[in-house]
């Protein structure tokens, strides 16, 4: 299965996904407002936290090693084993954290012990949002396309249900209840698609831990946690300065950018993980991965900076669509956040490289550096252009970012001399 024809799937997916989150910051954005909408953004970004800390950062892992061991159905096992049992650890010890430490967490990430509850009721499901994960990224790393694609247009469609219900019933608090239970209740859509599947048996789970695994996918889990953490971590980090200098109305206005932005290039970033990353790991030959870099630029580059000057072009129309009259002061973010976009997409083809390749030490650095340097840059600029500044911090970061990335996959990419 091409490129052409994963992003085609991924479309029909992430459309779905789409048209889902977009009722749903639609709901928010009528019942809260912008104020609630960055309570809600940033109880996104402590979720996606969470998780990825309970999954020990292995989703990514699993997928390549997975794809990696193709066709030996006795080494996936293996691997597949020790993946389960270190995710059950590393779950164990977050769920146990956020059921003790929820009433500081909520102070810290939402600004009020208010929201601890909502926390510990994360604390109780997140071992359902790990085995829900778990088991997708299997399915990935199979290259089981349809069976993926159908999982997430189900579980798409179940969300919205529940998150629409549950904000119309509670309002603000029920947002917040559908974030920390939707990915529990929506497993039982990927224990029926499974059901008697070759791999993915309890019994595959239970072998034990293999220590040279371990320690492979402890490595690579490093990347995929640091990229993971750190790009909430660095959202909540913007917003929170957004918040304190500009107020509540201008972080819902920064956190509705961000939200148009993450809706639109979703269809990419499905085709890229979906499709990039295990065909990636599993080729080996320097010219065949010269060509996949190709196609991707050709296939993925153009479908983005159309989609980006659509949007511009659209802008009044698109906040009026998607959430309410308060939020038309977000128009002038339009420019600047969408050519960051495109230039973020590019780097994020090329970044694909180090995780494919378990490049570890460039990987983790960069992730690192560039999103304390978005942090810096934008909380400078907020004071001195107001929150144009936020827009202006995050294409000068990506711009950097593309360029630090270009130079240290260079021998991948680059011919050979000969």
């Amino acid at each position: 299965m091409n490129l052409i024809r994963t992003s085609l799937l991924s479309l029909v997916s992430t459309s779905v996904k789409m048209v889902a989150g977009l009722v749903v910051s639609k709901t928010v954005a009528l019942i809260a407002g912008p104020p609630g909408l960055a309570v809600v953004g940033q109880f996104q970004n402590f979720v996606q936290i969470a998780l990825t800390a309970a999954k020990g950062g292995m989703d990514t892992g699993v997928t390549k090693y997975t794809a990696e061991f193709g066709g030996d159905l006795e080494r996936q096992r293996t691997f597949l084993s020790t993946a389960a049992a270190l995710g059950a650890l590393t779950c164990l010890a977050v769920a146990a954290v956020l059921l003790l430490a929820a009433p500081a967490l909520a102070r810290y990430f939402l600004q009020t012990a208010a929201y601890a509850p909502v926390i510990r009721l994360l604390g109780v499901t997140i071992a359902l949002f790990v085995l829900n994960s778990f088991i997708l990224a299997i399915i990935n790393g199979l290259h089981e396309i349809r069976t993926y694609v159908a999982i997430n247009i189900a579980q798409s469609l179940l969300t919205l249900i529940i998150t629409v219900a549950l904000t119309s019933w509670l309002g603000l608090i029920g947002a917040l209840v559908a974030l920390a239970v939707n990915q529990s209740l929506v497993l039982v859509v990927v224990l029926w698609a499974v059901r008697g599947h070759a791999l993915i048996r309890w019994a595959n789970f239970r072998r034990g831990i293999d220590r040279a695994d371990a320690v492979r996918l402890v490595k690579f889990s490093a990347m995929t946690i640091v990229s993971a953490i750190a790009a909430p971590v660095t959202a909540i980090a913007v917003r929170g300065q957004v918040m304190t200098v500009l107020g509540a109305d201008a972080a819902g206005w920064w956190q509705a950018m961000w939200f148009v932005a993450s809706v639109y290039l979703t269809a990419v970033t499905t085709s890229l993980s979906v499709y990039y990353l295990p065909k990636l790991s599993a080729t080996v030959d320097p010219a065949a991965l010269r060509a996949e870099l190709r196609g991707g630029f050709v296939i993925v580059m153009p479908i983005v900076m159309v989609s980006a000057l659509t949007l511009y072009l659209a802008r009044d129309l698109v906040v009026r669509l998607l959430f309410t009259e308060a939020f038309l002061p977000m128009r002038g973010l339009f420019g600047w956040m969408l050519l960051g976009d495109v230039v973020k997409m590019a780097s994020w083809l090329l970044s694909y490289l180090m995780l494919a390749k378990a490049m570890t030490r460039a990987f983790l650095v960069t992730e690192i550096l560039f999103s304390a340097l978005f942090v810096g840059l934008a909380s400078a600029a907020i004071r001195r252009y107001g929150l144009d500044g936020a827009a202006y911090a995050y294409t000068a970061t990506y711009v950097l970012y593309f360029g630090a990335v270009a130079m240290v996959t260079r021998r991948i990419w680059l011919p050979e001399r000969r």
